[in-house]
């Protein structure tokens, strides 16, 4: 039997793990939730009302918390900068549009009078750094 290198999935090898990638409840996302909470916070969790439904939303504070995917949202680390080799036009075209939507909710949570934080997957890695900044975000 032929292995194939994880580079060279057929169709269906790669549409099976793509329709395993979740929105909501990822790894990152429990990870920074359970930091938050640990640290007093409390929050709701993907506001349909708001633009993007953002993954954490702090009422009182007027702040939500975005955790975002390095590849999915285009982070400037390693995996945010990796693209696959295969069907270029389509992913091009599909991490383009992701961009450009959270530019949009962005924009239009800054216009309802809402303070945003993004915190990348990569960011979950190192705990201390990530409680720092999530405290001053929620603390000012």
């Amino acid at each position: 039997m032929q292995s194939r290198s994880k580079h060279h999935e057929s169709e269906a090898e790669r549409s099976a793990i793509m329709a395993r990638v979740k929105s909501k409840d990822t790894g990152p996302e429990k990870a920074v939730r359970r930091q938050v909470f640990s640290l007093g916070y409390r929050y709701r969790l993907h506001v349909a009302e708001l633009p993007g439904k953002p993954d954490m939303v702090f009422h009182g504070r007027h702040k939500v918390i975005f955790i975002h995917g390095c590849f999915w949202h285009g982070h400037h680390c390693r995996a945010g900068k990796n693209r696959p080799a295969s069907n270029v036009a389509y992913w091009s075209a599909k991490l383009e549009r992701n961009a450009e939507r959270d530019v949009k909710n962005l924009a239009a949570l800054k216009a309802q009078g809402w303070k945003s934080l993004i915190v990348w997957e990569c960011e979950t890695q190192n705990k201390v750094k990530l409680e720092k900044r999530v405290l001053r975000f929620l603390s000012k």
